[in-house]
């Protein structure tokens, strides 16, 4: 497949929508691509209730004229105006090269994972994945569960769990009160929010809240049977049937990281208007700070309305981003780790889980590319999209470099990739 677009919106969470129905308003072609088969991206996961603002902008998407294209995973940046995605099925798959002229990078963001002994034991779960798998399907009622890391996710999933029927033993929450205050009086200044909040606090009020808590162990012989948690000084063991474990965000940089963008503090840089340090590429949401649905909302709104030429508008909305930018640089000082969870992992605790690599085979390299070149680490399926993160938290290395393909892709999709690459060099030469 081949297509082109004036404005391609990769990413189809709140931020991505937001971009591609503005920059649709302006009659330009717009192509919104997503590896999920349906719009909505994590946060309005299909499934899950979905609040009046989320149902607005999904119908706005639905009345547009964005050609969308759903289950497509971006896998390279071949050249400039060029991205290249492939879209699986059972036993074949397709190549689409999409190009473009404007770029909307809304990416998202994954959960952070951090290593501790028995974290690779079944039914240790990322917060968001066993809330994935609930809402998919997966019994849970009369299950025990134990809900920690850090983040607002945790109160969501807790409460979500409550509904289905799950046995919460608690919620583990590694910031300590004077950590969280800050944020909570930041949420006066946004009513929806901190509305939010107390619904979710009352839907999971069965769940005791445990603040300065984190688990240190997960036990179990064949699958996990109970958590051992911290509280400053004090250990215990709560017996259960799933952890849900997860500390925090981290922003999805791939693609931004591959296509030259630049990062600052973990996030792609960017200016009023959502425009990235490369000409015509913009970015929104995740990727530019974690702040929630409203802030992605407003920034993908620009980042549409400033690829589509709207600058004036776009302006006009940026006075709003001062208050969102307060609340996501508050949450990000509340979800600031505990350098305590650094002494979380033994020695011999594999911190990358595809290649197996303990930390006492980290311990004595200097960088992430040293430790991935002499012991594989991040070198496995995930692409160091987990042992990434965790090694960031605990030795301060920064990946520094990405390469295609972003994702796994078939040995076709790669030829691919590759002759229109060729082909495409061929027409420039000969013009």
């Amino acid at each position: 497949m081949n297509a082109r677009f004036d404005v391609l919106v990769v990413g189809a969470g709140p931020a991505g929508i937001a971009a591609a129905v503005r920059a649709s308003e302006s009659g330009t072609r717009v192509g919104l691509v997503d590896d999920n088969p349906t719009p909505g991206g994590q946060i309005w996961r299909r499934g899950a209730p979905q609040p009046a603002s989320a149902r607005g902008w999904l119908t706005r998407l639905e009345a547009s004229g964005v050609q969308r294209l759903q289950g497509w995973r971006v896998f390279d940046a071949p050249q400039p105006g060029l991205l290249v995605a492939e879209r699986s099925g059972a036993g074949d798959s397709e190549c689409a090269e999409l190009h473009f002229e404007k770029l909307v990078l809304a990416t998202g963001a994954r959960e952070r994972f951090l290593p501790f002994p028995g974290w690779t034991l079944p039914n240790v779960m990322g917060a968001g994945g066993l809330d994935a798998l609930v809402r998919g399907g997966l019994p849970i009622t009369g299950k025990r569960v134990l809900v920690a890391g850090t983040g607002p996710l945790l109160l969501a999933v807790a409460a979500e769990l409550v509904e289905r029927g799950a046995d919460v033993a608690g919620l583990c929450e590694q910031a300590d009160l004077r950590q969280l205050i800050p944020l909570g009086l930041e949420l006066f200044r946004h009513p929806g929010k901190l509305l939010q909040g107390v619904r979710l606090r009352r839907a999971s009020r069965k769940a005791q809240v445990l603040t300065g808590c984190w688990p240190v162990e997960a036990k179990g012989r064949n699958k996990l049977e109970a958590v051992v948690v911290q509280r400053e000084a004090r250990r215990w063991e709560i017996a259960c049937d799933y952890l849900a474990c997860g500390f925090h965000l981290v922003p999805n940089l791939e693609l931004p990281m591959l296509l030259g963008c630049r990062i600052e503090n973990g996030f792609v840089g960017i200016d009023d208007a959502q425009q990235t340090s490369v000409a015509d590429i913009y970015c929104a949401g995740e990727p530019t700070g974690i702040g929630g649905v409203e802030s992605a909302l407003l920034e993908g709104e620009i980042a549409g309305l400033g690829a589509a030429g709207r600058q004036r508008e776009a302006r006009r909305l940026s006075r709003k981003r001062p208050a969102m930018q307060r609340f996501v640089r508050a949450l990000e000082r509340s979800c600031a780790l505990n350098p305590e969870l650094r002494k979380l992992p033994h020695e011999d605790t594999f911190v990358c889980r595809c290649e197996d690599v303990p930390l006492r085979a980290l311990r004595e390299h200097h960088s992430w590319r040293e430790a991935k070149l002499l012991t594989r680490c991040g070198m496995g399926p995930c692409q160091g999209r987990i042992c990434g993160a965790a090694t960031t938290f605990l030795f301060g290395w920064e990946p520094d470099s990405v390469r295609p393909p972003l994702l796994p892709a078939r040995i076709a999709s790669l030829r691919a990739c590759g002759a229109a690459v060729e082909l495409a060099q061929h027409n420039k030469e000969t013009r």
